[in-house]
């Protein structure tokens, strides 16, 4: 439980960490209509949805544009960065054959999204097939025209467990 508590203060710290380094220009739901926001939060929940598929297909190239170069990723076994994340989908080590998502809770400040998945994942790991549950993290921020994924975060949870919106 403890463990869990510091996990989500962690995620809390480094989405208002990074919503604070917004400039004047880009700063603050308060600039952005319910309606832009709304689009915005559809927009995350697609990107989020073929990043999924692009997993199961192995489409690094696609995920290469999607990851922000400095992206950090958080698994059951680690965390890594950019490269090591396209080179463990590329081989195969992970192979995240299947996403189900049950249930996806965004929220949007300036240029900055943070995306909750809670999925069963059907996977390869090593050559062993696996289900697990997860609530995932995805930490999103607009550059320029295009969305890039600044950080990716497993955690395991209970079946029963409920993003609370």
């Amino acid at each position: 439980m403890l463990s869990r508590t510091f996990f989500y203060s962690c995620c809390l710290w480094l989405f208002i960490g990074i919503s604070s380094c917004q400039t004047p220009a880009t700063s603050g739901a308060a600039n952005q209509s319910a309606r832009e926001i709304a689009q915005t939060e559809q927009q995350i929940r697609q990107l989020s949805a073929e990043k999924w598929k692009w997993m199961a297909a192995k489409e690094v190239d696609k995920l290469a544009e999607l990851f922000d170069d400095s992206a950090k990723f958080v698994h059951m076994s680690g965390s890594w960065k950019k490269d090591r994340e396209l080179e463990i989908i590329k081989t195969g080590s992970i192979w995240y054959k299947n996403a189900e998502v049950h249930d996806v809770a965004v929220e949007v400040s300036g240029n900055v999204a943070v995306l909750w998945n809670r999925i069963t994942l059907d996977a390869e790991v090593r050559g062993n097939t696996v289900s697990n549950e997860f609530t995932v993290t995805e930490v999103y921020q607009q550059q320029g025209q295009d969305w890039k994924m600044l950080a990716f975060t497993f955690s395991s949870v209970r079946d029963t467990h409920e993003i609370e919106k």
